[in-house]
């Protein structure tokens, strides 16, 4: 009798912790991890990438490198559809693969919310990939002020002020006067613009809190623009809406960090879901498929105590990763799941590399040099949760004094 199949799809922080967690249970069963690279990147830092201030090496590692190759078979592929009643994934290159457990961890995508433009016109920071165009792209518009004499090379549109705005707000402000004295441009000439649909910024954070966050950004000269809805992004241009009168600001690099969804791998197989996140049931499963469990962006897990789903984090993904692994091992082993529970341990946001802000667990507040060595120590701990003691050694965040 063969064994029991379990294949996890994405090696994010939800499937990669799942794999590493179920494979030092000694299950009976052969696992395989699918992801289309064969790296995992830290998603939380992909601002750092885009605004030019840390590698995609400092935050990418190799998969194998992190699995025990003895327990896990990796699969470098692409998921085009889950056929969830014959039990099957159909997979760019190798075509379909059967399963009798299948975790679900595909990870997220830019939200465009249909706004026109969007994809055309502005850039968006959802991987190794995109960020590094990011990158490339608002370093070439600075550098050709020098010969263009353009002051929309030297403007910058951030559309949306959520944690990766903000966080890479942070970064290209500290990043942005060094460029001007090696690209030899004027910073008085500089115009980082933040539009935001909601009234408040930053909500997730006290009052006091976040606003010391945005006038360390306005002190940097960031101009905010709050409660003004995107219309349309055009060549150069966002349209905004502002008491009732459509606006425009003008730039040659705008940046899209207005929202993500779950993958759209998850609607195309033919699941419940709303922006690609599928509620799910107590132990992580999908209901009437007590043979998959959705996790990380893809899954949406109710917090009773405030009766909305919780935010898609790493710090749940990761959680969710140790349960669904345990669970499996239930299964497996013919005993009942067990519920998930998550308790946040708090929220802390980088705005550049030497400030932080966050609220940690039991309500204290953090700002200043001491939120950015929180930050610095949950990154470190987010890498030995999913990585291994080597990956923290070499990858991890000891800049403390930089």
């Amino acid at each position: 009798m063969s064994r029991p199949r379990v294949v996890i799809l994405g090696a994010g922080y939800a499937g990669l912790k799942t794999a590493k967690e179920l494979s030092k249970k000694n299950v009976d069963a052969d696992i395989i991890l699918v992801n289309k690279n064969d790296y995992h990147y830290e998603s939380t830092q992909l601002h750092e990438v885009a605004a030019g201030t840390e590698p995609a090496s400092k935050i990418t590692f190799n998969i194998v490198d992190v699995i025990d190759t003895k327990k896990v078979q990796f699969l470098k592929d692409t998921v085009i559809k889950v056929d969830k009643d014959n039990k099957k994934v159909l997979l760019e290159n190798t075509g379909e693969l059967a399963y009798d457990y299948l975790v679900m961890a595909l990870g997220f995508e830019s939200e465009t919310f249909g706004i026109p433009g969007v994809d055309d016109y502005s850039l968006p920071l959802v991987n190794i990939k995109t960020a590094e165009a990011a990158q490339a792209h608002l370093d070439r518009a600075l550098a050709n002020y020098q010969k263009s004499k353009d002051e929309l090379d030297l403007s910058i549109v951030v559309c949306g002020a959520g944690f990766t705005s903000i966080e890479y707000l942070g970064e290209i402000t500290n990043r942005i006067p060094k460029l001007a004295k090696t690209m030899n441009f004027p910073m008085d000439k500089v115009k980082i613009t933040c539009i935001e649909a909601m009234p408040t910024l930053l909500p997730m954070f006290s009052e006091k809190l976040g606003q010391f966050g945005i006038d360390v950004l306005k002190k940097r000269g960031v101009t905010f623009k709050v409660g003004t809805p995107i219309k349309e992004i055009k060549e150069h241009t966002v349209v905004y809406e502002e008491n009732g009168e459509l606006k425009e600001v003008h730039a040659h690099t705008i940046i899209w960090t207005t929202g993500v969804k779950g993958s759209h791998v998850v609607g195309e197989s033919g699941f419940s879901e709303r922006r690609g996140r599928v509620m799910v049931e107590k132990d992580l499963r999908v209901e009437g498929y007590p043979d998959i469990f959705m996790i990380g962006d893809v899954s949406a897990v109710m917090d009773e105590e405030s009766g909305r789903p919780f935010p898609t984090t790493a710090q749940i993904a990761i959680k969710q990763g140790e349960a669904a692994a345990n669970n499996l091992a239930r299964l497996l082993t013919n005993q009942p799941t067990e519920a998930f529970t998550f308790k946040s341990l708090g929220t802390v946001a980088s705005i550049g590399n030497n400030v932080g802000i966050g609220q940690i667990l039991g309500g204290k507040e953090v700002k200043g040099y001491m939120g950015s060595i929180v930050k610095k120590s949950i990154i470190n701990k987010s890498l030995l949760a999913v990585g291994t003691a080597g990956t923290l050694l070499k990858k991890g965040r000891f800049d403390y004094y930089h």
